[in-house]
């Protein structure tokens, strides 16, 4: 690999090698190292497992970036993959070269090295809500383990999120909805004032227009409220752009106010809008499955989503998020009586999943779905609600799988959490019930370890996992810490006294928490 000049910013997610060549060749390693490539600015590079099939070639400027999922992975060989979807794929047939090993070597200990650095989106750098560092506190309070609190002018259910010494959470500040940065020393950096009102949105339980959460890339960031409508900053606060979803594709039409989060992958962001009239027992669900490109909020594609729902179940509060292995990658949408996989490409139905909300006699009009889908390696888990079923799917689908049992892991007739996502950690699924029940199943099989009570409060805000720990946040306030595992073991009960409705964020050894009142920030000391 010749290069005229190389600067490292070990950063996962930004920038991690730029080069000026004339001539950039990425070679096949005997490890399996799968190789695409793109023409501009970036190369979006992905790092993965699996069998090497193509090399790629790249004559401009470009800029490296990588996502450390697969590295949640130890001991499976490791593949690095450069994909575009401004050209298409090449191939050739040159062999392999020292100089490939090397660059592999250095993005890959880059990655390593700071893989437990951001939490760039909600359920952190992978969408799935865990984090390989091994220094987040267990025990942690008001007098115990605090770094920081941060009032915050009003309550949201969204989640913070982390990118060096950076920290962006959504608010509502009176009627007004604000875009907050603080600094890791707690101090305000900056807070812009984003369009429209709190009171434009209709929510109920203490829930309102500040319920997505907000995503970056360590250069820009995203947010959109419950208005639909979606402002893009730089990380110092000056606006780039802003889009109102509800001019460009209509009406919102949804209960409690528009809760999906959009997901932020390789410079696109992946929106689900799925509403109607929920007094309507008759007309048919048609959503609208958005990609967006980041740097400009321009449509990329749009995909209408149709299903037989109808009634409250065209409306969806769940959010997208991405399957990614070395042989599949797909969007994930939920809602209307489907989990859909989506082609990243044009958005596109590869497959479809129902069965537990089944039409006829015993059809619920109000079974919609809050909780969003969950992915692990091998494994998407498909929530439902108010307590029925959970769907331990396979990757490799096509058409609609729903009746077809060889495309199932597993099934529970019953126990879904009806807000809290699920968490895959460990090799098993983490179910945080409504009623303060915490259910943990074989990611594999199944099979029912144990669904017990944790405490008698609700639990609207999705667990994380770091360290072998497990991290259920209670509305009231207490975050329990449960040792991973087949069977239940409470570690600590950590009491903020404060309502919680978001997720949890890790980040070099602290843990975000955000309440009604405040954002917490807690460390080792």
């Amino acid at each position: 690999m010749t290069k005229k000049s190389f600067a490292r910013e070990n950063l996962i997610g930004q920038t991690l090698e730029k080069h000026q060549s004339s001539n950039i060749n990425l070679f096949e390693m005997p490890a399996g190292i799968n190789f695409g490539r793109r023409h501009g600015d970036r190369i979006s590079a992905k790092l993965r497992f699996g069998p090497a099939n193509c090399y790629g070639r790249c004559n401009r400027n470009v800029a490296l970036r990588a996502e450390p999922s697969s590295l949640l992975r130890p001991g499976l060989p490791a593949a690095f993959s450069v994909q575009s979807k401004k050209c298409k794929m090449k191939k050739y047939s040159s062999g392999w070269a020292l100089a490939g090993a090397v660059f592999l070597f250095v993005v890959l200990a880059m990655a390593r090295g700071s893989l437990s650095d951001n939490w760039p989106q909600w359920r952190g750098v992978d969408m799935r809500s865990t984090s390989s560092d091994s220094r987040v506190p267990v025990e942690f309070g008001k007098g115990k383990n605090l770094l920081w609190r941060f009032p915050m002018p009003g309550p949201a259910g969204s989640s913070p999120i982390v990118w060096d010494n950076q920290v962006f959470a959504t608010s509502v500040d009176g009627d007004n909805l604000v875009l907050i940065c603080v600094g890791l020393d707690g101090k305000l950096k900056w807070k812009k004032q984003l369009e429209g009102r709190d009171q434009d949105v209709k929510s109920r339980d203490g829930a309102n227009a500040a319920s997505p959460s907000p995503s970056t890339d360590g250069e820009h960031v995203w947010t959109m409220m419950g208005n639909g409508v979606i402002h893009c900053f730089t990380v110092d606060g000056e606006l780039v752009w802003k889009k109102d979803l509800q001019l460009e594709y209509g009406k919102f039409n949804i209960q409690f106010g528009m809760s999906t989060t959009p997901i932020l992958d390789n410079g696109n962001l992946y929106i689900a809008l799925m509403h109607g009239d929920m007094r309507d027992l008759t007309t048919t669900s048609v959503g609208q499955v958005i990609a967006l490109d980041a740097k400009t909020g321009n449509q990329i594609w749009l995909h209408l989503r149709k299903t037989d729902g109808v009634a409250e179940n065209t409306h969806s509060y769940a959010s997208p998020t991405i399957y990614r292995d070395a042989q599949h990658e797909f969007l994930i949408t939920h809602g209307a009586d489907y989990v859909i996989g989506h082609s990243l490409d044009d958005g596109s139905e590869i497959w479809r999943c129902g069965g537990f909300n089944p039409k006829g006699p015993g059809y619920n009009n109000f079974l919609r779905l809050v909780s969003s889908p969950s992915c692990g390696d091998g494994i998407i888990v498909a929530p439902t609600a108010k307590g029925r079923a959970v769907l331990g799917l396979k990757v490799d689908l096509k058409g609609d799988v729903t009746h077809n049992s060889d495309d199932y892991h597993w099934k529970l007739e019953k126990g879904t959490p009806d807000v809290a996502t699920p968490l895959i950690y460990n090799g098993m699924v983490y179910l945080a019930g409504e009623k303060g029940d915490l259910t943990c199943v074989d990611a594999a099989t199944g099979e029912q370890y144990y669904r017990e009570r944790l405490s008698a409060d609700k639990q609207r805000a999705t667990p994380v996992a770091a360290n072998g720990n497990i991290y259920v946040a209670g509305r009231r306030g207490t975050i329990y810490v449960v040792k991973s595992g087949p069977a239940l073991k409470v570690l600590s009960r950590n009491s903020l006294d404060e309502e919680i409705t978001a997720s949890p964020a890790i980040s070099n050894g602290r843990i975000f928490i955000r309440t009604f009142d405040a954002l917490y920030a807690f460390g080792e000391q």
